[in-house]
C-alpha cells in the first residue's frame, strides 16, 4: 500500500506517531494498522452518538494497548445507538460497523460511520438542519 503525506502531516502505524518534514510516499510492505492524520478526530468533537463510537474506535487504531477498554465501550456504545435511533440506514450502517469492529476490522468501521455522519446530524441537531421547501 502507498500513502503520500505532505510536509508536517502525521502518520500513526500500530500506536506509534509518524511525522514527516517534507512531502514523502511511503510504501507499506506489510499488513499494518494505521490511520491518516486527516481521519484523526478530537475528543472535543466527538458530539453525537456516531461520533463518540468513530472516537473510540479510534483509540483502538492510535494506542493498541487500549483495545480490550476501548473495545467493551464501543460495544455499550454500538448497542446504546441501535435502541436511539429509528433510521433505516443508520441502523443497518451500526449493524454493520459491529461486525466490522468484531473483526477487527476497525479502519473500515471508521469509514462506515463518516458515512453515517451527515444522515445523524439533522436528527441530533434539529434545529441546525436546513429548512424544507414547502
Amino acid at each position: 500500500m502507498n500513502i503520500s503525506l505532505r510536509a508536517d502531516e502525521k502518520l500513526y502505524i500500530n500506536g506509534a506517531v509518524i511525522r514527516v518534514d517534507r512531502k514523502v510516499s511511503i510504501e507499506l510492505l506489510n499488513d499494518v494498522t494505521f490511520l491518516l492524520e486527516t481521519h484523526v478526530m478530537q475528543a472535543s468533537e466527538a458530539t453525537t452518538p456516531l461520533k463518540q463510537i468513530y472516537f473510540v474506535i479510534q483509540i483502538m487504531l492510535m494506542d493498541p494497548s487500549a483495545t480490550s477498554g476501548a473495545m467493551a465501550l464501543s460495544r455499550k456504545l454500538i448497542d446504546a445507538a441501535l435502541r436511539t435511533f429509528e433510521a433505516p440506514e443508520i441502523l443497518a450502517g451500526l449493524r454493520t460497523v459491529d461486525e466490522m469492529v468484531k473483526r477487527s476490522r476497525n479502519f473500515d468501521a471508521m469509514k462506515t460511520l463518516r458515512t453515517l455522519f451527515p444522515l445523524e446530524e439533522p436528527l441530533v441537531f434539529p434545529s441546525t438542519a436546513a429548512p424544507h421547501a414547502a
